[in-house]
């Protein structure tokens, strides 16, 4: 299933909404194989299962501001604002859809998500260590700079002319 549904596009559905990183209810449902409808039926005989910190509902203003960062003419007529699953959510949705697509499409998301966070640590690894670096050898870019100055002075030199 990882191989049907590469990292990348489920990263790419993965938003930054209220400090968490969430997925859509549509982009699941898509990915599940089952009309949204249905997703939403499902949480909502099990809403028990799903605390605010697994899942929410967007407000008002957060759909509109999602939809223009989409840049979508038209997001399908919902009448209702959408649902978003953090990681745990999608972990808990696989108790809730138990067909066996569900259990492969929430091995892949958990995959993408914890691709991602491997990501974000990485690149404040690598933040850390330029920063460490800038600290440690700005003394030595000094010097070079000082040198590269001096050599420049020279080459203003009038030079002696050679020939006729």
């Amino acid at each position: 299933m990882s191989d049907l549904i590469p990292v990348e596009v489920i990263s790419g559905k993965i938003f930054h909404i209220r400090e968490c990183k969430v997925m859509l209810d549509r982009d699941l449902a898509e990915l599940y194989g089952v009309d949204t409808k249905v997703l939403k039926q499902a949480v909502r005989r099990n809403i028990n299962r799903f605390p605010k910190d697994f899942m929410f509902e967007l407000t008002t203003e957060e759909f509109a501001d999602l939809r223009s960062q989409l840049v979508t003419s038209s997001w399908g007529g919902s009448r209702y604002n959408p649902m978003v699953f953090t990681e745990q959510g999608v972990a808990m949705l696989s108790s809730v859809l138990k067909s066996e697509r569900a259990i492969q499409v929430n091995i892949a998301i958990i995959r993408a998500f914890t691709k991602l966070r491997q990501m974000l640590a990485n690149h404040k690894d690598l933040k850390k260590k330029i920063e460490k670096m800038e600290k440690k050898y700005d003394e030595n870019f000094q010097i070079i700079f000082e040198a590269m100055r001096q050599l420049l002075e020279e080459e203003e030199k009038p030079k002696r002319k050679i020939g006729f």
